[in-house]
């Protein structure tokens, strides 16, 4: 793949002979890949593998460093295969950035879901990924993670709101940065104030805000959390505090590869009849719990 390049919030790379991210490292930092439509399979240096999709989230710490392909297995052969995903880079503390490399699964069957029904029995959907909301708490993030402590507030919000939905986006505390991504849709009033499709909005956290939605479904993705206030460097797959730990990081790669890379390929698809799993480095093998 190729180095991120930032535009407008969004970042992609893309693989080369099989569609997805091929073998790549990390460190200083997680990843939180939320996907909606498809699915992506995924290994790591460390030995775990994976494959989810369809509402699924997987949660990686990076920390001190690791490898790791996201690829998308083109499982339907008879017709596209779409792919829906977001990405959130969440940054960690200088404390946190050398923890173990770490990954969990948030499978689509444990993440909850709120409903809220306007005036008009006009509905908003919104999924917990991190955080809560109104006594619905998300799945636990990875341990070592900025949200695993609940006064940073780290919040991820899948939301959708029928045509002319409104809804009180409720407040966080103050000193939360709080963005909120509207991706599809028409027109968005967020108190009294148009916005169009296709823009990221940042609010006021501490402030209660009237989202009403336009004439179309729209869909949304709502990002907070207290900042961490340290100095953050960045170059390509790498996030530190200064730029001389970035390329200490470099070097520390071009003599360990983190750990190496034990497969095949490195652009690692699982076979075709895999459902959703993940292998961990431990040997344990996960899969979506079964909802009766």
């Amino acid at each position: 793949g190729n180095d991120f390049v930032l535009k407008d919030g969004w970042r992609m790379y893309h693989g080369k002979s099989i569609p997805g991210f091929p073998v790549h490292p990390h460190r200083g930092f997680e990843t939180v890949t939320v996907v909606r439509k498809g699915m992506v399979d995924h290994s790591d240096s460390m030995g775990g593998a994976g494959r989810y999709g369809h509402g699924d989230v997987q949660w990686m710490t990076a920390g001190k460093g690791i490898q790791h392909a996201e690829m998308f297995p083109l499982l339907n052969q008879e017709s596209s295969n779409p792919l829906e995903l977001f990405q959130i880079w969440l940054n960690l503390p200088r404390k946190s950035k050398f923890v173990e490399p770490h990954y969990s699964m948030l499978w689509k069957e444990q993440i909850p879901v709120k409903i809220f029904m306007d005036q008009d029995k006009r509905e908003t959907r919104v999924e917990i990924v991190a955080g809560s909301l109104e006594g619905s708490k998300s799945p636990d993030p990875a341990p070592n993670s900025w949200a695993a402590d609940p006064e940073n507030e780290v919040a991820i919000w899948y939301i959708q709101m029928e045509a002319e939905a409104s809804w009180i986006l409720p407040p966080a505390s103050k000193g939360i940065n709080r963005t909120f991504y509207f991706f599809e849709g028409d027109q968005l009033m967020i108190n009294q104030t148009a916005v169009q499709v296709d823009h990221g909005i940042d609010l006021e956290a501490h402030q209660p805000v009237e989202l009403t939605n336009g004439a179309r479904e729209g869909r949304f993705l709502l990002l907070q959390g207290r900042p961490i206030q340290e100095p953050v460097a960045n170059y390509g797959p790498f996030v530190m505090n200064t730029m001389e730990e970035i390329q200490e990081t470099y070097q520390d790669y071009q003599k360990s590869q983190f750990g190496g890379w034990p497969w095949p390929r490195p652009d690692m698809v699982h076979p075709a009849e895999k459902g959703r799993f993940a292998l961990h480095p431990d040997g344990r093998e996960q899969f979506p719990p079964k909802i009766l």
